[in-house]
């Protein structure tokens, strides 16, 4: 018999956190509305296995090794059955834990440590009150479509080249390289006695606000749009393969809403997509849940002998500045002798060779959570969903890790997103390979 359980605890952290995503310093002034741990809890007789969405950007993989274990500990699941997915709005505070040099010696310091502390806590009792909620379930799916909500964010020039986030209407754009993925999915859990469950996925960079004020972005709208519309439910937001994607319509195809109104319209749009066929769900088989980790050597995206001296002036230049405004940050690129993201990536990979990343799976029945420790690219996110055995297959991008930008290999002929991207050309398609695999292994 399978068992489902829900909980939500709000993680809006204290103004002064710093909020990572940009390239100019960031520290929250203030709350546009708060922000969410979601989990939802299965339990089969057997097994359990939790899956939890947060409203924060991404968080690192040996921070979310932590938090895996700690959870693994009080709570009596299996580290392998707990999948973690951050949402990736550039509005929640940084979680993560890193190394830095202090003369010859490395340390581990944590970003916001009084925030990563309290959250550490905060996920332990959030899935405790899920299994606690625990109740007989039958599952249920439904795939749809929203339009005209997530636009491909790469462009060929008109010189040949590639840009990242044109300006709208740029009269220089011939075509976007890619095509947005626009498919919705929901899985339904109705439960014995408790409120039903909505798990909804799909694929967007939740970016549409800027500024410096905490929120949950467009997926704020989509949790409170379902929960409206259906009733005696709650809703689970999980965001898709979204690397290359965001709001902006640089051809101009969807109208000049921006700021919070895009927000809330896309949230209205991305619930809207799945509830308009709610009367059409197909019940899921099965109620067994598998779950496993896989482990996935890649080699960093070094730079070039003759790259280094350039990016190592650009970086001593962008720390000595640390400009605080986009204002700052656009006057420093014009004097620096590389485009920034690129000179970070090279700085970082200097002496690192490879990494290990973990891919994340779990099936209940005939659905599985398939994960990317990162932000791969739509195609990579589709390929899964289309080549996997399941009827229900949900896409998460920033999955138990958050390892940056995985574009697809031509994509590397240019544009923000390889540029940075930390791991060589090849690394996405080699991530989606084992990944399909490994849905299909369970």
């Amino acid at each position: 018999m399978l068992k489902s359980g829900f909980s939500r605890l709000d993680i809006t952290p204290l103004l002064g956190v710093t909020i990572p995503g940009y390239f100019n310093k960031r520290t929250a002034s203030g709350v546009l509305d708060p922000i969410y741990a979601t989990a939802v809890a299965f339990d089969d007789g057997e097994k359990r296995a939790v899956i939890i969405g947060l409203d924060n950007i991404g968080i690192n993989q040996i921070m979310l090794d932590e938090i895996r274990n700690i959870i693994t500990e009080k709570c009596k699941i299996a580290r392998e059955g707990i999948f973690i997915s951050c949402t990736h709005t550039h509005l929640g505070p940084g979680v993560a834990k890193k190394a830095v040099n202090e003369g010859k010696e490395e340390k581990e310091i944590y970003e916001n440590p009084e925030y990563t502390a309290f959250l550490k806590n905060r996920l332990c009792d959030l899935v405790s009150i899920a299994i606690k909620d625990f109740a007989e379930t039958k599952m249920y799916y439904i795939h749809g479509r929203a339009e005209n909500v997530a636009f491909i964010r790469r462009f060929r020039i008109k010189d040949g080249s590639i840009k990242t986030n044109p300006p709208l209407g740029c009269p220089d754009v011939v075509e976007p390289v890619g095509k947005a993925d626009e498919q919705s999915s929901l899985l339904i859990l109705k439960r014995s006695g408790k409120p039903e469950i909505g798990i909804v996925n799909f694929q967007v960079h939740p970016d549409t606000i800027g500024g410096d004020e905490i929120s949950a972005d467009y997926v704020k709208f989509v949790r409170d749009t379902y929960e409206r519309s259906i009733p005696n439910s709650k809703c689970l937001y999980i965001n898709g393969a979204n690397g290359n994607l965001n709001h902006r319509d640089v051809l101009g195809v969807n109208g000049a809403l921006e700021g919070y109104a895009r927000t809330e319209h896309m949230g209205r749009k991305i619930a809207m997509s799945v509830i308009s066929n709610y009367h059409a769900a197909k019940k899921l088989d099965g109620d067994k849940i598998s779950f496993a980790n896989k482990s996935v050597m890649v080699r960093y995206n070094k730079g070039k002998e003759s790259e280094i001296a350039d990016a190592l002036q650009t970086v001593k230049m962008y720390r000595e500045k640390s400009p605080e405004t986009d204002e700052e940050f656009q006057e420093l690129k014009k004097v620096v002798p590389m485009y920034v993201p690129k000179a970070l990536r090279i700085v970082s990979n200097i002496d690192r060779e490879e990494k290990e990343l973990y891919l994340s799976a779990f099936a209940v029945g005939d659905v599985v959570f398939a994960g990317y420790p990162g932000e791969p690219f739509t195609e990579l996110g589709r390929y899964v969903k289309d080549n996997s055995k399941y009827k229900l297959t949900v896409v998460s991008c920033c999955a138990n890790g958050f390892e940056g930008y995985f574009p697809t290999s031509d994509a590397y002929e240019g544009g923000y997103e390889s540029d940075s991207a930390y791991y060589i050309q090849g690394s996405g398609e080699k991530l989606m390979e084992e990944l399909t695999k490994l849905v299909n292994t369970l």
